[in-house]
């Protein structure tokens, strides 16, 4: 099955509307219409610049969607600070990252929170948001050799009690958390076998038929300089952006890469 690339920016706590505004249009700008044809692109932004930026791209008729970097699972109600799918929904997000690894790691995510996340995004009507789940090991437990078993234990976690049909609408991202931010990445090598124990995971839980057409990222600082053959690896399917993405040019070089 062939699988059409997605490329995800991750702008993570960065930009202002004022600024976020200018790289939108950078990006668009650089965008090509018929790049959309091959290609899916989104970028993400802190919640202040997810409507701003949509209205860029839908301004300019520029194919690129928006997604947000975290999301609540519970629809309404006192819950200070938190954002619900609802909210994303009616702002246009196509795509809504879920358990990235700084979540996790700074904030307290449990695997548990997790599938409370991505149940909630999944329970929309399904012209709604499609999840990224982010996976990805410690340096500790790559280097003491039982990455491939935790990998799989997030991912089994992160789909408990998703239907066959849900999981269809599923992104999952690697971003091995020694390689994020750091400028140390993966080799291809390294990247393949994690995303192909993913692949292999989804189709112990639903079939090859879902798995195969389930798109699987990596994530551990892509850049324009060494996407190409990351993706050319057979079960990586793009990319989960993070520093590249903060700059139109870097992070549309990264696209190409994958038309």
């Amino acid at each position: 099955m062939s699988r059409k690339p997605l490329i995800a920016g991750n702008w993570k706590m960065n930009n202002t509307i004022g600024e976020a505004v200018v790289l939108a249009q950078e990006i668009s700008n650089e965008f090509e219409p018929d790049w959309a044809e091959t290609v899916d692109v989104a970028v993400c932004p802190p919640f202040v610049d997810l409507k701003p930026v949509k209205t860029v791209f839908e301004f300019d008729r520029t194919k690129i969607a928006v997604g947000a970097q975290n999301v609540y699972w519970e629809p309404s109600g006192a819950y200070t600070g938190e954002i619900s799918v609802a909210m994303l929904k009616e702002i246009g997000c196509g795509y809504c990252i879920v358990g990235h690894s700084e979540r996790r790691t700074l904030f307290g995510e449990t695997n548990e929170d997790v599938n409370l996340k991505v149940k909630a995004l999944l329970g929309e009507e399904r012209d709604a948001i499609d999840p990224i789940i982010c996976v990805g090991e410690s340096l500790a437990v790559r280097d003491e050799g039982s990455y491939l078993e935790f990998v799989e234990a997030e991912v089994n976690a992160a789909l408990a009690g998703v239907s066959e049909d849900e999981a269809a609408h599923v992104v999952i991202a690697y971003e091995p958390i020694w390689a994020i931010g750091t400028g140390r990445t993966a080799t291809p090598e390294q990247a393949q076998e994690v995303c192909a124990h993913i692949r292999a995971t989804v189709s112990a839980l639903y079939g090859d038929d879902i798995a195969e057409g389930v798109r699987i990222l990596y994530g551990g600082s892509m850049n324009e300089g060494n996407a190409d053959l990351l993706m050319a690896q057979p079960d990586i399917d793009g990319g989960l952006i993070g520093g590249a993405s903060l700059a139109a040019g870097s992070f549309i070089g990264v696209v190409k890469a994958a038309l």
